[in-house]
């Protein structure tokens, strides 16, 4: 096994419970040893939160995303597996795709699922997880309606703020939305410039990486992209308004 078994081999906690111990405990066992994982055993909040919980929790939602417009054609598996290598390692995302191609195969109930991540996950983790879900959306260039539709009902489930919410979507929206900048940084237009550095600052703290240092390097490196995506919206605000 390559990088996905290794954090699958460093132990799961809760997502071998649940409902998603039911979707993924076949699959799983398929690849480890060629006998079904046993997801009897464990109970919601049971074990504390693994890179593995993490991930995981992510391929379910991301089967979510994508079986959300009632169609997975090649050319859409080509991206995933695209983001999935840039993310977890060109072996590691072979064996998650492999795991994905499954989950594609089987009926989610999308609430349960949302439900039993928001209660094992902390606040960091779960707005990480809605950022790579938009990067999945994002793929192909845009965030088509019934894929922002099944993020915001995941983002309901796991009670996200809406000004964290409008935050990590406001990136994605640039092209359509001339306020993206103040919505990235949980502002309005009228704000001062003074609010702007202030909401800079406070941003920062909020999305800055080691907020998920427990979740492994591979989750922390795509966290720094919704940091980049901070800076990126104070230089923006800051050209337009002229702050030194």
């Amino acid at each position: 096994m390559g990088s996905l078994g290794k954090w699958i081999g460093g132990g799961l906690g809760f997502a071998l419970g649940g409902p998603i111990g039911a979707l993924i405990g076949f699959t799983l066992g398929s690849m480890f040893d060629g006998s079904q994982i046993t997801t009897s055993t464990h109970t919601l909040g049971s074990s504390p939160t693994t890179e593995g919980d993490f991930k995981i929790s992510l391929l379910v939602l991301m089967a979510c995303i994508m079986k959300a417009d009632g169609h997975v054609d090649k050319s859409e598996l080509a991206v995933v597996k695209k983001f999935l290598v840039a993310n977890f390692g060109e072996q590691g995302a072979l064996e998650a795709l492999q795991i994905l191609k499954n989950l594609l195969d089987q009926d989610i109930n999308e609430t349960e699922v949302a439900m039993q991540i928001s209660q094992n996950l902390n606040y960091s983790s779960k707005l990480e997880l809605l950022h790579l879900l938009f990067n999945i959306a994002y793929a192909d260039g845009e965030v088509v309606a019934s894929e922002l539709a099944t993020i915001q009902r995941i983002a309901n489930i796991f009670r996200i703020d809406r000004l964290d919410f409008e935050s990590i979507k406001a990136p994605y929206m640039k092209q359509v939305d001339r306020d993206w900048a103040y919505k990235a940084l949980e502002i309005e237009p009228s704000a001062t410039n003074d609010d702007i550095k202030k909401a800079y600052r406070n941003m920062a703290k909020k999305y800055h990486p080691d907020k998920v240092n427990d979740l492994g390097e591979d989750v922390k490196k795509s966290a720094t992209e919704k940091f980049r995506s901070i800076n990126e919206a104070y230089e923006s605000l800051k050209k337009q308004r002229g702050i030194a």
